[in-house]
């Protein structure tokens, strides 16, 4: 398996993945307020079942997507894309922000989603940037424990930012 830059007739095997996932977790946000301040906290609750949840973005959104990113990587084993991250830079902030991080749901839990974050890593290393953050839904605890476990920090959270006003979860991790 290598990963490298994609080239425009992969764009179709990236639509064709199983973007989709299973989960029988999600992280809840609840806010108060106590005497005039507000606090927001996050906790992680199991739900009944295990549900399948789609991808938020679909076809020609996520194609249309693309093209707009600052970098497009995919994983390919085979002639046969099995992921891919899309990628824009915020110079302002030196930030790397990852706006995809897929990985076809047949070849996961093979390291090809580690092996696309470090040459994302790499990539931002490469343009001098001093932080990588990828944002996910909190309905995606499988994504959530992959961005921990790779050394990623909760560093924010933005309400009804998903297509279906779901909470975005942010994750960020130095770069040098």
């Amino acid at each position: 398996m290598r990963v490298r830059p994609a080239r425009e007739k992969d764009l179709e095997q990236c639509l064709n993945l199983d973007h989709s996932y299973m989960t029988d977790h999600v992280w809840q946000m609840e806010t108060r307020e106590e005497a005039g301040v507000p606090s927001i906290t996050f906790r992680l609750a199991r739900l009944p079942r295990e549900v399948r949840v789609h991808y938020p973005r679909r076809g020609d959104e996520l194609a249309a997507g693309w093209q707009r990113r600052d970098a497009f990587l995919v994983a390919e084993e085979i002639s046969h894309i099995r992921g891919y991250v899309a990628m824009d830079v915020r110079v302002e902030h030196r930030t790397l922000w990852l706006g995809d991080l897929i990985v076809d749901r047949s070849w996961r839990h093979q390291g090809i989603g580690t092996a696309l974050l470090l040459a994302a890593a790499q990539w931002g290393r490469d343009q001098e940037l001093a932080r990588m953050v990828i944002g996910v839904p909190t309905k995606a605890y499988p994504a959530i424990r992959f961005c921990q476990s790779r050394g990623f920090s909760f560093c924010g959270h933005i309400d009804h930012y998903w297509p279906r006003q779901d909470i975005a979860l942010f994750f960020g991790q130095s770069l040098r």
